[in-house]
């Protein structure tokens, strides 16, 4: 399984935790840190930019969830409002990397908490997402 992929919801493996978005609500990157903030429960200390994204979802500590997928439905509207596509594919790319890094992401000894994930990131079929996909290849 590619780590962001186009996929209908009920492909996605039934170990996976799945936490479904509307793509109607995350027109912008501002819309789309809101709703993921609230969707992955962030710690209030979330600062709503492309670092702090990075950093909470590399820690996750607070999720117990080992399998984690984010759905987006509606996906011809993730986003379509950022003008700047560069920015779209940054997020994507930090979304990408992301999941890889959890595949080899080691238990630090002195971290009690430490709980291994596999992230993945969904979207439903639509000509936006298969050409913003595409781009990141």
């Amino acid at each position: 399984m590619k780590n962001l992929d186009i996929i209908e919801k009920n492909q996605i493996a039934s170990e996976f935790s799945v936490i479904e978005i509307d793509a109607n609500e995350v027109t912008t990157l501002r819309e789309f840190y809101e709703v993921l903030a609230k969707a992955l429960h962030f710690p209030d200390y979330f600062g709503f930019n492309l670092d702090s994204l990075d950093e909470l979802l590399n820690d996750l500590t607070w999720i117990e969830d080992e399998k984690l997928a984010v759905y987006f439905n509606n996906s011809e509207k993730f986003l379509e409002k950022e003008r700047n596509e560069t920015k779209i594919l940054t997020l994507l790319d930090l979304l990408d990397a992301t999941c890889e890094d959890w595949k080899w992401h080691e238990m630090d000894e002195e971290d009690e908490d430490y709980t291994p994930k596999e992230l993945f990131f969904g979207f439903d079929k639509s000509q936006r997402m298969e050409q913003l996909l595409n781009k990141l290849l």
